[in-house]
């Protein structure tokens, strides 16, 4: 199976400075974040905050969700964290 996202939710977590979203191997559920350090790279403001973030997040989405196949295929867990590192 392959890592999808049916669901194109995402929150802000404030206390580990990322943004959250849902991906789905067949049944099972996978928790993924990404960096607000990969988002803030194409953001113009020096604190952008949540909304910046998830803007952000819109405007990076296909590139985001490649990103996280990519880790996700390379090492399956229920898990994704995906940095600066995962966009090169």
């Amino acid at each position: 199976m392959t890592l999808s996202f049916p669901n194109s939710a995402r929150s802000y977590d404030e206390t580990h400075r990322r943004v959250r979203f849902t991906g789905y191997d067949g049944m099972f559920e996978v928790s993924c974040f990404v960096s607000v350090d990969v988002l803030a790279r194409g953001l113009a403001l020096r604190t952008p905050g949540e909304r910046g973030y998830l803007e952000a997040f819109d405007k990076m989405r296909a590139i985001i969700l490649d990103a996280a196949k990519r880790a996700y295929n390379s090492n399956p867990q229920d898990a994704v964290l995906l940095d600066v590192s995962n966009f090169r």
